[in-house]
C-alpha cells in the first residue's frame, strides 16, 4: 500500500509539472499582446489592486470569463511578476457572499491592526465595494491567494444618495493616518471624490470633498525630480487627466489646472504601485486599454498598459508631469537597429527602415527637423495596408496618432519619439513623456513592414535605436 501512495503521488506531480509547462503556441495567437499583460482567456477589466510585496509585484484585476459583459459576472484575476514584464497568473478564491466587487484597493497590514496576521506573512487587506454591499474589507495570509471576509462588514454601508465606488486607500506619514479616496455623488448629484481617514481601518471619518471627478481617483505622492526636497501631490481621474497639488491628510490644495496625462482613446483608470522600496523611488504606473474590437477570433480581450516610471520637475515656475516606459523593457530587447546624424530627404524611396520587419519593436529616437513640413512613420505597413500613421506636423508643432492630435513644441528645433508597439497596441512618448498617446490598434495580419517618411525638406535623424521586442511569454 505504501508503494502504491508513493507511485500515485508521483503521478499525481507528474502530472501537475506537465501542466504548468507553457504549450508551444501558448500566448501566441495573432493579437496577443507579447509584453503587454492580458489575461489568458476572458476579458480584461481594470485593475482593482496593484502592491510591491515579498519581492514581486502584484497586480489584482476585475476580468469577465468568456468575454461577457454583463458587471454581474465580474470575478477577480491576480499576477505577480519579479520584473513587470514576466508575469506569472496565480489562482484567487474569494467568496463574495452575493456582493459582487465593482472595484477595490489593497493594502498590506505592516502593523497587524485588524489582528488577522497567523506566522510571519504580513496580512493583505482588500477594501472592495459591492452593489448594495457596502465598503467591505477582506483579508489574506497567503500573498492574495485565499481571501476571507471580515467579521465587521461592511465598515461603511451602502447609500443610494451616493453611489460610492472606487476607493483608494494609502498610509499618509505627516498625520499618521490612512486616508482614503472614495468617489461618489457629493452634490447635486455630480460626481466627486470625498477624502476619509482613519485610525484603524474600521472607522472612517470625512474630512473634505473634490469635485468634478468621474471615477477611480488615484492620490500620489511624488518628489520633484529637479528639487528633492520637494514633495507634491498628484490627483488622477479615470480618464488618466490629473492635478498637481497639496494635501496635507485632509484636504487637497490644487496649484494646477486640469491636464491630460494621456490623449489615447483607449487610455483608462490608471493606478501606481504601492509600497515600491525607498531604495528604489519610482512611482510607476500601469492603466487599462479598454475596448474590446481589438482582437478578433481571439479567447481573450483587453490589456494593459506597459508600466511607465512617473516624474515631476519644475520649469519655469510650472510643474510638467512625464511618463516613460520603466527600464525594465531592455531585457526583452532583442536584435538592434541604430541610426546616427543621418539625413533624410523627401521620398518614400528613401525609407531608411525598409528592411525592418517583424511585429514587436522598441523604438527611440531623435530628430533635428531641420527643413522638413512634416515627417512621421507608418507601422505595420504591407501590401494590402498602409499600416498605422504617426505623423509629425512640423509647421503646426502637432502630433497626430489614431485621429488625435495634440501640440507637442520643438526643443531647438529637435523632437524625441519614444514608441512601443505590440501586436494590438501602440504607445508614443514624445519629449521624454512629456505628451503620451495610448491606443489599440488590429494591423492586418502578414502587414510587417515600417516607413519613416519626410515631406517638404531635409530631415535629420539624430540618433535612432530600434529594437525588436521578444515575447515576455517564452521559458
Amino acid at each position: 500500500m505504501k508503494y502504491l501512495s508513493i507511485i500515485f503521488a508521483g503521478t499525481i506531480l507528474a502530472l501537475t509539472l506537465t501542466s504548468a509547462k507553457p504549450e508551444k503556441d501558448y500566448y501566441s495567437e495573432t493579437y496577443r499582446p507579447q509584453f503587454h499583460f492580458s489575461p489568458e482567456t476572458g476579458r480584461h477589466v481594470t485593475t482593482s489592486g496593484l502592491l510591491y510585496y515579498d519581492s514581486e509585484y502584484h497586480m489584482f484585476y476585475q476580468y469577465l470569463p468568456n468575454n461577457a459583459n454583463n458587471s454581474a459576472d465580474l470575478e477577480w484575476g491576480h499576477a505577480s511578476s519579479k520584473n513587470m514584464v514576466n508575469w506569472k497568473h496565480n489562482p484567487v478564491t474569494f467568496n463574495a457572499e452575493n456582493c459582487k466587487i465593482l472595484s477595490s484597493s489593497i493594502i498590506i497590514d505592516e502593523n497587524n491592526t485588524l489582528g488577522k496576521q497567523t506566522g510571519a506573512e504580513k496580512t493583505l487587506l482588500m477594501f472592495n465595494i459591492s452593489q448594495s454591499c457596502g465598503l467591505r474589507i477582506a483579508y489574506s495570509t497567503n500573498k492574495g491567494i485565499m481571501w476571507n471576509n471580515l467579521e465587521k462588514n461592511p465598515v461603511m454601508p451602502h447609500s443610494e444618495a451616493d453611489n460610492m465606488r472606487d476607493p483608494n486607500i494609502f498610509w499618509h506619514e505627516q498625520t499618521q493616518k490612512w486616508i482614503m479616496v472614495l468617489n461618489r455623488e457629493i452634490n447635486d448629484n455630480s460626481r466627486g471624490a470625498s477624502i476619509y481617514s482613519s485610525n484603524n481601518l474600521i472607522n472612517w471619518e470625512w474630512e473634505s470633498d473634490i469635485a468634478n471627478l468621474k471615477g477611480t481617483p488615484s492620490l500620489v505622492s511624488i518628489k520633484v525630480a529637479n528639487r528633492p526636497e520637494e514633495t507634491k501631490w498628484i490627483l488622477f481621474d479615470e480618464d488618466g487627466s490629473y492635478i498637481i497639488g497639496d494635501f496635507d491628510g485632509e484636504t487637497f490644495s490644487p496649484e494646477t489646472a486640469k491636464a491630460a496625462s494621456d490623449y489615447g482613446i483607449n487610455y483608462f483608470a490608471p493606478k501606481t504601485w504601492n509600497y515600491i522600496p525607498a531604495e528604489d523611488g519610482r512611482i510607476i504606473q500601469i492603466a487599462w486599454m479598454n475596448g474590446e474590437n481589438y482582437y478578433p477570433n481571439m479567447p481573450f480581450s483587453g490589456q494593459m498598459t506597459f508600466p511607465a516610471e512617473l516624474k515631476i520637475n519644475k520649469l519655469n515656475s510650472e510643474y510638467k508631469l512625464t511618463k516613460l516606459p520603466v527600464r525594465e523593457i531592455a531585457s526583452l530587447h532583442g536584435k538592434h537597429h541604430n541610426f546616427t546624424d543621418k539625413n533624410i530627404i523627401p521620398g518614400l524611396n528613401y525609407n531608411p527602415l525598409k528592411n525592418i520587419k517583424g511585429e514587436c519593436f522598441h523604438i527611440i529616437a531623435e530628430f533635428d527637423v531641420k527643413t522638413s513640413n512634416n515627417f512621421g512613420f507608418m507601422i505595420r505597413n504591407g501590401r494590402k495596408d498602409i499600416g498605422t500613421e504617426i505623423l509629425y506636423n512640423v509647421t503646426n508643432e502637432t502630433l497626430s496618432v489614431f485621429g488625435t492630435t495634440v501640440p507637442v513644441q520643438l526643443i531647438d528645433n529637435k523632437i524625441s519619439i519614444e514608441i512601443l508597439i505590440d501586436r494590438a497596441s501602440i504607445e508614443v512618448f514624445a519629449n521624454g513623456g512629456q505628451v503620451t498617446i495610448t491606443n489599440n490598434f488590429t494591423p492586418v495580419e502578414g502587414a510587417n513592414g515600417y516607413i519613416l517618411y519626410n515631406n517638404g525638406g531635409e530631415l535629420m535623424i539624430k540618433k535612432m535605436d530600434i529594437y525588436a521586442i521578444n515575447t515576455a511569454w517564452g521559458k
